[in-house]
């Protein structure tokens, strides 16, 4: 079974500075047919103007991911760490007991365009911790590339919730696939591009729930980048 939530359907706010859809109920964007799926909680995409930012403010019990497509995020936290995340690289934090942290655009002329996702963990009250890494472009190039997982494996980061993320980059006609064992669940985001999920077609931003399927088929009609989750 496959549900398809179409970009512009999603919950939707300009607030000058923050541009934002929300495939999830989020802040003022409340729905109870899209609260969650499976252990997603948050599907962020905003696009963050020039010199502006999320301030400081607070996270407990959630594993935060983020991923930049266009510009860059200059993160800061209660931890010590402060970084900029730039397109190719992925970021983790495992928000866990609670911490503090602020996301500014360190461009002065350019909008950052990225990807907020939250998880809930497998259990509460974890230690807080962070994780930044660049992934080689060739990596994902008509493949799935693992960026984050439960066991770290392959190189991938440390997400303390069973799931698997994966980043691909489709030429055009290009296929990837993924088997899912019985009681495995995914959801597919095409970040860019236009792709088929087993013949279903998707387009830019759309993101879609897979239940009760064993194999996933992902093809591009078009250049395309996409984020696939493997889900308990």
């Amino acid at each position: 079974m496959i549900q398809v939530r179409k970009a512009n359907d999603r919950g939707h706010a300009n607030h000058g500075w923050l541009n934002t859809y929300h495939t999830f109920s989020f802040a003022t964007y409340q729905d109870p047919q899209h609260v969650r799926f499976r252990s997603l909680r948050v599907m962020n995409e905003d696009w963050v103007a020039a010199g502006q930012g999320f301030g400081t403010h607070p996270h407990n019990d959630m594993e935060i991911v983020t991923y930049v497509l266009e510009g860059a995020l200059e993160h800061k936290d209660s931890m010590g760490h402060g970084e900029v995340l730039r397109p190719g690289e992925f970021q983790r934090m495992t928000a866990g007991t609670g911490i503090t942290h602020s996301e500014f655009n360190p461009s002065k002329t350019e909008p950052t365009h990225l990807y907020q996702i939250w998880l809930f963990p497998e259990k509460k009250g974890i230690t807080p911790s962070y994780e930044q890494k660049r992934f080689a472009e060739d990596g994902r190039r008509n493949q799935l590339q693992l960026v984050a997982s439960r066991d770290a494996a392959g190189g991938s980061l440390l997400i303390h919730t069973d799931a698997r993320v994966y980043l691909s980059l489709l030429d055009t006609g290009r296929e990837v696939t993924l088997d899912l064992p019985t009681g495995r669940h995914a959801w597919l985001q095409v970040l860019r591009g236009s792709v088929t999920l087993n013949g279903q077609p998707l387009e830019t931003s759309d993101g879609a729930a897979v239940s009760e399927e064993t194999h996933l088929a992902i093809q591009a009609t078009s250049d395309a980048e996409i984020m696939l989750f493997d889900l308990a």
